[in-house]
């Protein structure tokens, strides 16, 4: 579908309220309903993602060799801009406002952008919530690498390349360095790699090592625990820079604003030739695939990066004591509440409920006093609880951060005081027994004082 038949939607919104002034003078709405219903149906089948996106190309050629993922994502609705990585036109940001929502770098060998495009300029990009593709491969240049320096990964030297003896391809020319990297050593994370299948998946590029510092990097494909990192052409005289599983072939960020970063150290991966091709290791026995995986997991890390999967946000969030239908000014203590947040997720450019069981609520001061899990009650999760016997100001808190979903959260402030004098208990059970001890004693100076009015002595005789 063409993102074209979707850019006079704002005219449609003009015209709409144009018939809704017209109308209203006239007193009817039967063009104004006409004119929304119109609106609604252009909403229900806008794609589901129409972000202007920047590529940036070592050459034209990429745009052929790689044509079947641009094509994939022309097709899912982003509006692509291509260009080379060195035209002196080019601009991120314009009167302070980010002309593009999604950059694509295949440019690993670029040693300068043009225009006013550098690593300072794409690392503000992320941090204002930009996301980033990135592929790269052993001809990557200082850029590239500095871009991922910022961003929490390291590549491997220049002309360096993934070695693997063990799990190479049955077309490679004898260097060892066409990977067929195993499904197995994919992320558990079907939000960002799709569907778990067993097609392997052909890669040739350099490797990346992640910031153990880092907890935001992701490792979404890992070398063997037979590859390593080092010179193909080269004997190995010292250690490589990246050995085993350590090897990571395709990384990912999520930044804490939710911008999301995926570097590929091969731009072969992407490639036509890859997504097209037979893969076999070399290995006596091994299976024969007619075709790689390389597409599968190329769609799903596009499809996660550029936030059209993964995506989560707080709808209505209410709370009141139960037997209510509005909170009070101040909860009292020990009331016993119902709190409810409707949470969505973007799917195929709608926002549907999202189904998910692991949701916590905290109430919480400075530390938690309650934690409890959200039930979920139709299109919104909920649940019942009693305040705890502490007054003070309080937050109903949830904050839900699950690998491959942006972070949710939510915070909603109340007060909660103590008891007024008149909502005290007036005879506690407990403390009867102190009840009857007063009213004994009651009873007894009462008989005494009779007793002791009313006695008379006898009179000694003489």
């Amino acid at each position: 579908m063409k993102l074209s038949v979707f850019k006079k939607r704002k005219d449609v919104l003009t015209s709409v309220r144009g018939s809704q002034s017209i109308h209203a003078n006239n007193g009817t709405s039967q063009c104004y309903n006409n004119a929304v219903m119109l609106l609604v149906e252009l909403e229900s089948l806008r794609p589901s993602a129409d972000g202007k996106t920047l590529v940036l190309l070592d050459n034209v050629n990429i745009r052929d060799t790689h044509s079947i993922f641009f094509r994939s994502l022309a097709d899912r609705g982003f509006d692509l801009s291509f260009k080379t990585a060195d035209d002196p036109s080019l601009s991120l940001i314009k009167y302070g406002q980010f002309l593009y929502d999604h950059l694509i770098i295949f440019a690993p060998s670029v040693e300068d952008f043009g225009g006013n495009i550098n690593v300072e300029t794409i690392t503000s990009f992320i941090d204002g919530g930009g996301n980033v593709l990135v592929a790269a491969n052993s001809d990557i240049g200082d850029p590239l690498r500095e871009l991922g320096s910022e961003c929490g990964i390291e590549f491997d030297e220049e002309k360096t390349a993934v070695i693997d003896h063990h799990n190479f391809d049955v077309s490679d020319p004898g260097e060892h360095t066409l990977i067929v990297a195993d499904p197995e050593n994919l992320l558990k994370a079907p939000t960002i790699v799709g569907t778990p299948t067993n097609k392997p998946i052909l890669f040739k590029g350099v490797g990346m090592v992640a910031d153990p510092e880092n907890p935001l990097v992701l490792d979404i494909l890992t070398g063997s625990s037979t590859s390593y990192s080092f010179f193909p052409d080269r004997p190995i005289s010292q250690y490589p820079h990246a050995v085993g599983k350590n090897t990571l072939l395709i990384a990912g960020l999520q930044a804490r604003n939710n911008a999301r970063v995926v570097f590929s150290g091969s731009m072969h991966f992407f490639s036509d030739a890859f997504f097209n091709s037979p893969v076999q290791k070399a290995t006596p026995g091994s299976e024969r695939f007619e075709q790689t995986g390389n597409l599968e997991l190329a769609e799903a890390l596009s499809s996660w990066v550029f936030k059209e999967a993964g995506v989560l946000r707080v709808g209505a969030v209410t709370h009141r004591k139960v037997g209510e239908t509005t909170p009070p000014a101040a909860y009292t203590i020990a009331d016993l509440v119902e709190y409810s947040v409707v949470i969505e997720m973007l799917s195929e450019g709608r926002w549907v409920p999202f189904n998910g069981h692991d949701i916590q609520l905290e109430f919480v001061r400075i530390d938690p006093f309650v934690r409890t899990y959200l039930k979920k009650n139709g299109g919104k999760y909920s649940v019942e609880f009693t305040l705890p016997d502490v007054y003070g100001v309080f937050q109903f808190k949830v904050d839900y951060n699950r690998l491959g979903y942006t972070h949710l959260y939510s915070a909603t402030q109340v007060s909660v005081r103590p008891l007024q004098h008149t909502q005290y208990e007036r005879f506690i059970p407990t403390a009867y027994p102190y009840y009857a001890s007063v009213f004994s004693m009651m009873a007894g100076l009462f008989v005494f004082s009779i007793v002791f009015l009313h006695m008379k002595e006898k009179e000694k005789s003489d």
